[in-house]
Parts: C-alpha cells; structure tokens; sequence
C-alpha cells in the first residue's frame, strides 16, 4: 500500500532495513545532493538497536544486553528503535523550503501532535526537551542532524513497540523518564493508518503552499542501494 501523496517531498517506503546501511545511505544523500533532488521522507522498520547521539554520555545507557549500540552524527543523547515504532526520516533541503531549525523541531513535533489528536490523545512538547510527551511519558523521539542546509534523521513515533528497552535506559538523557505508546493508550491499532495521516501531516506543516503534488516512489533510494551493494561504506560509519 503507497502512502499518500506529499506536495514538496517524495515518500519512500523503505520497509524493513538495517539501521547503519539506512544512516550511512541518508549521509550519501546528503553529501551529494543537488538542487534537482525533490525532498524526501524515508519510512524505515528497523530492527532493534541504540543509537547514542553526538553528546551521548554512556552512563544514559543503563543495559543494553544483548541489543546493537550505534554511536551516530545526530544531536541528542541515547534513543531506542525497534519494531512497532514508526521510524520517518526528513531528508529536506531546508533553505528551500525557508525553514529554520527551530522551525523545522516544531513542524515535526506539531505533525506528531496533530496525528495523536486524530486518535483523541491530547500530546504536547516540552520546552528544552525536543520529542512528543502525554501525560509525563514520552512518545515520540527527535533527533537531527543539519549539515550545509540538509537534513537527515527525524522522527520516531511509539505506535505499538514493546516498551521494555526504555527502560534499560535514560531517554534523551533523562533519568526515570516514562515512555509509553498509542497502544498502550489506545489498544491494538492500525500502524498503516497511523503512518498515513503522519505523513499527511508532515505535509501540512512542512510544505503548506506547495502547489505541485509529489509522487511516492516503489524504489529503494539509489544511495541505500549503492550501501547495500557494498556491504557497508565504512568512511561514512563516523560522526564526521
């Protein structure tokens, strides 16, 4: 199933795909982009795995057991994805589209609250605190990385993962910090839905005049497909 049609940006359905050859095919893209090159919203399912931001401190990682820990060029301290967590990255050309960072945070996180408004979940933002918060816990996760104007990573929403992993560490650096999700708010729910009216609102906040509509796209991204091809682009495998 195709997800809806984005003015402003291409949406790739990236199915299930390991977490470094995604990161280091998101860095590609970023170094070599053009122009030409439309907007993009990559939708991953990623297996489990940490990721330590570039101020990451190792004592936010309380038990990793036996889960991959990947040390990235992102902001932010230490995040879990896994299965059930909606993952979209925002590979954006952000003087293009006239949007600061600070704009682009607050897009994000307000695309994620009008989504969870659709299911009746009244969420906010924290100040100083990026992500998506209901009730005290956290639901959604941001993390970015800007570099010559360009984007890479972006946002991971709780739809139904398992919740344990949040616990083996502290959020976003935040000690005791609750995590939850729309399915532990709501019961089981449909994830395509879900990631439907995500990207329906990602389109609202991020391209609202955009007068062109823009085509999803059944292909991998070229750049993943060169990494795959590979086996791994270990010159890109740092936070440089």
């Amino acid at each position: 199933m195709t997800g809806p049609r984005i003015p402003g940006a291409v949406v790739r359905l990236l199915g299930a795909q390991p977490y470094v050859p995604v990161w280091q095919a998101m860095q590609l893209q970023a170094r070599e982009r053009d122009a030409s090159r439309p907007d993009e919203f990559w939708c991953v399912d990623s297996p489990p795995v940490f990721t330590q931001g570039r101020n990451g401190r190792a004592e936010h990682l309380l038990d990793p057991a036996a889960t991959p820990v990947v040390a990235i060029d992102r902001g932010g301290q230490v995040t879990w994805h896994g299965p059930g967590q909606l993952l979209v990255y925002t590979l954006l050309d952000l003087p293009r589209l006239g949007l600061g960072v600070r704009r682009l945070v607050e897009g994000l996180e307000q695309a994620v609250i009008d989504t969870l408004a659709h299911w009746g979940i009244h969420a906010q933002r924290r100040a100083n605190a990026p992500g998506v918060y209901v009730g005290g816990a956290k639901i959604a996760a941001l993390g970015l990385r800007i570099r010559h104007g360009r984007s890479i990573h972006g946002l991971a929403l709780n739809v139904a993962p398992d919740l344990a992993p949040f616990r083996r560490m502290n959020p976003c650096g935040y000690p005791g910090l609750a995590a939850t999700s729309m399915q532990q708010l709501l019961g089981p729910l449909d994830a395509v839905r879900v990631r439907e009216q995500l990207l329906a609102q990602l389109a609202a906040q991020l391209f609202p005049a955009a007068a062109a509509s823009i085509r999803h796209e059944p292909a991998l991204p070229p750049e993943l497909v060169r990494v795959l091809a590979l086996g791994c682009c270990p010159a890109l495998g740092g936070r440089a």
